[in-house]
């Protein structure tokens, strides 16, 4: 399901899979930071944290920025995200846990919101399988259209999870 995509590779299907690496995707998206503080954004071992760093250098999904010196002149090496997992289709690659992992990592980052500082829609539809096509593709355009477009230099950070999945207990 995508508009410019094209199909991801084993390795950066496998990427993708983990909610950690996604969420290390989205902390580094606009701004470059050093494995020692994704580990304390995530509140994560910074060991385990640099094993999944090097996963996303190595599929292209972060690159690392020019070296600094940290507080005590220690060397620090900040990643950057280069954008090139909204580029991607993941859902032919025969990869498993993906699915689980985007919620899995949305779950993690929602329970960090203040539910009353947060814009929330819930919406049931019937449709037919062209009206759900048609959807799809309106909403991924509207995604594609501001992810395309370069970061508010004085803007907030903004979250979008959007998911259409078919209603159960309603069928």
């Amino acid at each position: 399901m995508g508009t410019d995509r094209r199909p991801a590779t084993e390795a950066e299907a496998r990427a993708l899979a983990s909610a950690t690496r996604l969420r290390i995707i989205r902390l580094c998206i606009d701004r470059a930071l050093t494995n020692k503080q994704i580990a304390e954004r995530l509140g994560a071992n910074p060991a385990t944290t640099l094993h999944h760093v090097r996963k996303l250098v190595a599929t292209g999904f972060l690159v690392p920025a020019p070296v600094r010196r940290g507080a005590r002149g220690s060397r620090e090496v900040p990643y950057q995200g280069t954008g090139k997992s909204w580029t991607l289709d993941v859902s032919e690659t025969g990869v498993s846990g993906g699915g689980a992992a985007v919620l899995d990592a949305f779950l993690a980052e929602i329970r960090l919101v203040d539910p009353d500082h947060a814009d929330w829609t819930r919406l049931g539809l019937r449709l037919t399988d062209e009206h759900h096509d048609e959807l799809s593709l309106r909403l991924r355009e509207l995604f594609d259209e501001y992810a395309r477009r370069p970061p508010d230099a004085d803007g907030r950070a903004y979250s979008v999870f959007l998911s259409i999945h078919r209603d159960l207990v309603r069928d």
